[in-house]
């Protein structure tokens, strides 16, 4: 491995703890990750370099056992604030009731379904919804309809995109690390980085970018069965803009016979503030949408919406079948975490909050050099960190430091992008201005501490 993958590799584990920081853990907590690595073994991965504990939570907060609380501004999947009492009420009372699977006529599913037709505008609501538990599930499913529709294999991504976990899905999920094999049908197309390339020019770039891996796939045999993204490219460093990307890329897709897949897992369910659904931002109309982790506010459902000529055949030859899949309590809590956004203005929170996120961060750029760049869509911000302005030179060890001093102060955010020196702040989308001011404080804290560090 070169030094550049090396430094690749290791600036991925900037949020992990790693057997290195065993020794700096008190008698306790090491008791317990010791015991943890017997019981759950080496491939799974915690947060931080002093491991959090947490026994509950309740709205954008966590509790330790001591009952010590953490601002939680890293956690989408609790997208209407942990534990929130409307879910917790429908998940109840429907496991009280019936939880089965979609092979029988029930109201639930059919209510929800049209309910979630409504976010949609143009031809998408026409789609017919097919429901699985994971994100990782849907995509798979995206692309297993793709191929199946168009005849071909190839796929195209964004260079540290992330898309799932399944054997299928980590196979175009280049952001799970170096030594995660990617297929050989499967091709990446650079970071669309509004940060060190003309704006005006990223849109045609990135086409183009896809052109040339298109005619590839062709050249080798493959072909294009789609190309699939996150609007709001939030693996690769957390790019919101500019917003005419997506739609040059669709027309070149299309005109190869492929599909686009727009990724909702991250940048859907009002997250970005000023649409429902990240691709809404684009203007375009995607062939396949897929969405998961907030949509069930915690409880395990996900979906994958398709354009009816898709799914004909794919439904006549294939058929689709999953137990847990759209069950009936998972119904339950997609039901109520969306009378929740839609009851409570949770969109409009998001703009507005995240708004506020990223000018308090603003401010601090006039005074810590570190910050390159503040950018993002409602309550997904992402905050660059450089050792050189001019040079724009990313900075993995201060987010490494950032990330770890904010967890000392009880405030969890995370890192993102192919350097991990992109600060990955995505609370709930139920975060407020109180909230906010301690993000803020907690991040000029950390800065100062940098500083003096560095």
């Amino acid at each position: 491995m070169s030094t550049g993958a090396t430094a690749a590799a290791q600036g991925k584990m900037v949020n992990a703890f790693t057997a290195a920081d065993l020794a700096r853990l008190d008698p306790q907590t090491r008791a317990t990750v010791e015991r943890r690595a017997r019981l759950l073994g080496p491939a799974y991965r915690l947060f931080y370099q002093k491991p959090v504990e947490v026994c509950r939570g309740r709205g954008v907060y966590l509790y330790d056992s001591a009952g010590n609380e953490y601002l939680d501004a890293y956690n989408n999947v609790a997208s209407v604030g942990h534990t929130h009492p409307a879910v917790v009420r429908a998940v109840s009372e429907q496991m009280a009731t019936l939880c089965t699977h979609t092979r029988y006529l029930q109201e639930g599913i059919l209510r929800y379904g049209e309910q979630l037709r409504q976010t949609f505008d143009g031809p998408v609501r026409d789609y017919h919804t097919m429901f699985t538990c994971t994100g990782s599930e849907a995509n798979d499913l995206a692309m297993r309809m793709a191929m199946h529709h168009t005849g071909r294999s190839g796929i195209i991504i964004t260079s540290e995109a992330y898309h799932g976990n399944s054997f299928l899905t980590a196979g175009f999920s280049p952001s799970l690390g170096e030594r995660s094999p990617l297929g050989t049908w499967v091709r990446r197309i650079p970071t669309p980085d509004s940060y060190r390339m003309p704006i005006r020019e990223l849109g045609q770039r990135m086409a183009r970018h896809v052109e040339e891996q298109i005619e590839d796939l062709e050249r080798r045999g493959e072909g294009l069965a789609a190309f699939i993204a996150d609007s709001l490219f939030s693996s690769d460093g957390i790019y919101s803009d500019p917003t005419d990307l997506l739609a040059p890329v669709a027309e070149v897709v299309r005109k190869a016979g492929g599909l686009f897949v727009a990724d909702e897992v991250q940048s859907g369910f009002g997250r970005s503030g000023d649409r429902f659904w990240g691709y809404q931002r684009h203007g375009i109309q995607p062939d396949i949408i897929t969405m998961g982790k907030p949509m069930g506010n915690g409880f395990p459902v996900a979906a994958t919406i398709v354009a009816p000529d898709i799914v004909k055949g794919f439904g006549r030859d294939m058929r689709y079948f999953n137990t847990f899949g759209g069950n009936s309590v998972a119904i339950a809590a997609a039901q109520a975490t969306l009378d929740v956004m839609q009851t409570e203005g949770l969109q409009e929170n998001a703009r507005r909050i995240g708004q506020a996120i990223r000018d308090g961060v603003g401010q601090l750029a006039s005074q810590f050099e570190v910050i390159g760049d503040v950018r993002g869509a409602g309550l997904y911000v992402g905050v660059e960190l450089v050792s050189d302005r001019a040079a724009k030179t990313p900075d993995g060890a201060a987010a490494t430091y950032v990330v770890n001093s904010l967890r000392e102060q009880r405030v969890l955010i995370s890192a993102t992008g192919n350097d991990s020196n992109v600060l990955k702040i995505r609370p709930p989308l139920v975060f407020d201005d109180s909230n906010v001011d301690r993000l803020v404080t907690a991040l000029e804290v950390a800065f100062k501490g940098w500083r003096n560090h560095a």
